[in-house]
Parts: C-alpha cells; structure tokens; sequence
C-alpha cells in the first residue's frame, strides 16, 4: 500500500489556518517539521512518507505568513515575533491531538531556529530534536564573530530588512529564489512546489517579515538539554563548517553531529535518503 500526504487544515485561533502536510496514524508518535525560509511544507515531503512508513504520524505545516489562511499584516511587527511563531508550532501539535503528548520536532533553517527555543523552553515535550542546517544560536554566534567567512555567508539577513526586499527576491519570475535553492542542488520540481506556495508578494513579505520581525538579533538560548541530530552539508552556501561544528559544545544531551559532503542547504530536497535514514535511525534511538 502506498503511503500518501494529506493536507489537513490546522484551525488555532481566529483567523489562523494553516494547511499541515500529514502522512500516518495520527495516534501514533507526532513528528513535526518546521521548513525555514525559501521553501515551504513541501520541503518535508519524502521525510513525511518514510516517517508514517515507520510507524509515526508525520506533520510539515506551512507556517504563519506562508499558509494564507495563516498572514496576519507582516507591516505589524509584533505578528511575527519569535513568540508568535513558537505558539504557533505549540498551537498546532495542540490541533492535531498531541497536546499532552510528547513529540519529536524537527526544524530547517527558520524553522529550525525556532526549534532551538521550542527545546529550550519545553524539553520535557520533546523526544528529540533533529536540526538541518541550523546550527545550535550559540555556535552561530561565535562563527559571526570569529569565523571570518560567516557574516558574508549570513549577509541576507540584513538586506532582507531593508524596503522593498520582497519585490527584488521575487523580480523577474523570482529569480533570486530560483538561483539559491539551484545553486544548493533543488531539484526543479521541488523548486516549482515551493515556488507555488511563496512565488507571490503576500506570501514573500510575510516570510520576510520573520527576520523583520527579529531583526539582527537572536533570541537567547542556552544548552540544549533535548537528543538531537544536527544534519549540515559541508556545501551549504550560509553555514560554515566553524558555526556547524561547534554546535556540539552547546548540546547537554545525546548528540549526533552529520556532515553531507557535497550537500547544501536545502538537503531534505537535494539528498532525502540520507536525510530519512539519519533521522529514522535519532527517532529510534529516542522514543517518547
């Protein structure tokens, strides 16, 4: 029988819908997947098939901003806080019936900086942690200040601040995002599917309002005290090697450390066997 993704609608407050990717039993274990900037739900997808496949209930939201039914006015700075997004992902494990239910999380990218908190702050919720390409915020730090390559690497979280970001991403059949995922080995179908859920101005500057919302800064978090998994490819054109090693002297817990020679960014779109295996393998090792 093959397994299939369903979209189910995750209904948190007034005005808060969001479309959530699902595959398996919904009573089973809870996987959830946080996607980061660029892509979207569908970024989770060959991970969702292989979770259900194993016995979990895998769930990839389009987060706040990204799913439309979820995009309150990014010109509002406080509607896409950290705290906001964090009682989202909270807020949705709630919807789907895991409210008092320990989960597995995993996050990318934003979504993976996202994750760090959400395991700061409710490590007793979690059964692991599995990073991609996020390095823990206090290895991150260190490389922005020591690593002579990362705030280059880095520079796009602050020309994203400026006016008018999300109509130069999104120029010239949004060429910017096209270029980046290719560059970090995309496929074009993948690109396509993302493209489909961000390719318009609404979609781009809600996305965008997450680092406005921020800023420069960076919430803070101390050791991680949750198992986790951090997956980085040693090709990934925003995280260096200094930033992604040095994770490890920030996890108070069972570590995995998984370099992906020749991988980008994006490596549950560019290499989704390796990364299913690795995660399979963390969840097993640490079951709620």
């Amino acid at each position: 029988m093959t397994t299939t993704i369903e979209t189910r609608i995750a209904r948190t407050a007034p005005g808060m819908e969001f479309d959530v990717s699902v595959a398996g039993d919904p009573n089973r274990p809870l996987v959830l997947m946080l996607h980061g900037f660029c892509v979207s739900r569908h970024y989770w997808e060959a991970q969702a098939v292989a979770l259900a496949e194993a016995g979990y209930f895998a769930a990839a939201p389009n987060q706040r901003g990204y799913a439309a039914g979820a995009r309150p006015d990014p010109a509002e700075h406080a509607n896409y806080t950290i705290d906001a997004l964090i009682g989202d992902a909270m807020a949705i494990v709630t919807e789907l019936g895991h409210g008092e239910r320990r989960f597995h999380l995993a996050g990318h990218d934003w979504g993976g900086s996202l994750s760090w908190i959400v395991a700061e702050r409710w490590p007793e919720r979690l059964g692991s942690l599995t990073m991609l390409s996020r390095p823990h915020p206090l290895a991150f730090n260190r490389a922005m200040r020591d690593d002579p390559e990362q705030p280059a690497r880095s520079g796009h979280h602050k020309w994203l601040l400026e006016p008018g970001a999300e109509d130069k991403v999104l120029a010239d059949d949004a060429h910017w995002v096209r270029a980046r995922l290719r560059r970090n080995g995309v496929p074009e179908a993948a690109i396509e599917k993302h493209i489909s859920v961000i390719g318009n101005r609404p979609a781009m500057a809600a996305a965008i309002g997450w680092y406005r919302a921020r800023g420069t800064g960076q919430a803070p978090v101390g050791p991680t005290r949750v198992p986790t998994l951090l997956i980085w490819g040693d090709a990934d054109d925003t995280v260096g090697r200094m930033a992604a090693e040095g994770t490890a002297e920030f996890i108070a817990a069972p570590y995995t450390f998984a370099p992906l020679p020749g991988v980008g960014h994006y490596a549950a779109d560019q290499v989704p066997e390796q990364v299913n295996t690795l995660m399979l393998t963390h969840l097993a090792r640490h079951p709620v």
